[in-house]
């Protein structure tokens, strides 16, 4: 994964409460999370997504919060401690080029990929990395943001995800930015 990364200061404006205004994680996810699932979360940040997966999966299920930032992940915890969603979600420093995610291989029902792709330098070897983890049939779903995605960036990502195994299954749900949602083939 790339030193490209979004600052910590970001990070703190990203999970204030007023975002739920205009993009609300549970409107946006619960179409695709549902009670006991095993979700990854590439590029979790400080969990402004992943507090509203844990909650989705539920005490059976979890959730895999990875980030290249260790402030984030500390961020994180300290939130879901507070949350009381401690036990449901794992977090996980990504090591340089790679999720760090290989005893997931084979176990993850979907990948929530939420406004940081386009901040993965090498994102063939981010695909694949993905479909090894993901159980067959399982989901890959992304959302990129307009500001700073391109429609054509954005179809590139889809080109290079469906090269790495995945097959484009478009959302029944209109989900906000550039979104696609993919099938491990």
């Amino acid at each position: 994964m790339a030193r490209r990364v979004c600052p910590i200061w970001v990070g703190y404006l990203l999970v204030n409460p007023l975002r739920r205004l205009f993009e609300n994680p549970d409107k946006i996810l619960s179409p695709f999370i549902h009670e006991g699932m095993t979700v990854l979360e590439p590029g979790c940040g400080m969990g402004f997504f992943t507090l509203p997966l844990a909650r989705m999966v539920g005490p059976n299920g979890r959730v895999v919060a990875v980030d290249l930032q260790s402030e984030m992940l500390s961020v994180l915890q300290r939130r879901a401690e507070k949350a009381g969603l401690q036990k449901r979600i794992e977090v996980r420093l990504a090591e340089p080029g790679m999720l760090g995610v290989k005893d997931l291989y084979g176990k993850v029902d979907i990948v929530a990929a939420l406004h940081m792709v386009h901040e993965v330098p090498d994102r063939a070897a981010f695909f694949t990395e993905l479909r090894e983890s993901i159980k067959p049939g399982g989901k890959l779903l992304i959302i990129e943001p307009k500001g700073h995605v391109s429609q054509g960036q954005f179809e590139q990502t889809v080109i290079t995800a469906k090269k790495a195994g995945f097959e484009f299954e478009s959302p029944s749900e209109k989900l906000g930015g550039r979104s696609a949602l993919l099938t491990r083939t």
